[in-house]
C-alpha cells in the first residue's frame, strides 16, 4: 500500500507568527493534534497539542494570548512522499518516535499527513503493533 492511499489529504499549514490561540482553534475545528508550520513556501516545523501544553502552558511566564507558533514549535521537519510504501513511512515514524508525518509530492509540496490513526485504519494488523509500541514508548 502507498502512503497516498492512507493519508489525510488537504492539510493546512500556518506561519511561525500565527498566534497559538488560532492554532488551537484550527486543531479543534479539524480534529487534529498538530499543525505544520511553513515559511517562504517550505515547511520549517510542527506545533502539536503536546507542544502547546508542555513547552507553552507548563512553562514559566507563558502568555497564551501573546504566544506565537515559533514560541512552541518543534524546529525542523521530517516528511515522507505520497508514493512511498506505507511500511517505509511507518518505519520512519518508528525510528523518529513520532505519531504524525507530513506527506509531500514529487514537487515537494505538502499534500497530506499520515498519522497513527491512518495507519491503524488502513492496514492489516501486521504493521500496527510494533509501530504502536515503538512510538508510544517513553522517550
Amino acid at each position: 500500500m502507498k502512503v497516498k492511499e492512507a493519508m489525510h489529504k488537504g492539510v493546512e499549514w500556518v506561519s511561525p507568527d500565527t498566534p497559538i490561540t488560532e492554532i488551537a482553534k484550527l486543531m479543534r475545528a479539524n480534529d487534529v493534534g498538530c499543525i505544520p508550520i511553513g515559511e517562504d513556501d517550505r515547511l520549517v516545523g510542527m506545533v502539536t497539542d503536546r507542544d502547546i501544553v508542555c513547552k507553552g502552558l507548563a512553562g514559566n511566564r507563558f502568555d497564551a494570548s501573546r504566544a506565537k507558533a515559533r514560541d512552541v514549535m518543534t524546529d525542523g521537519i521530517h516528511c515522507c512522499r505520497e508514493d512511498d510504501d506505507l511500511a517505509k513511512a511507518v518505519h520512519h515514524m518508528e525510528m523518529l518516535k513520532i505519531r504524525r508525518l507530513p506527506v509531500i509530492n514529487k514537487s515537494r509540496r505538502m499534500v497530506g499527513m499520515i498519522s497513527l490513526g491512518d495507519v491503524s485504519h488502513s492496514t492489516s494488523g501486521d504493521l500496527v503493533p510494533g509501530y504502536v509500541r515503538s512510538v508510544s514508548a517513553h522517550h
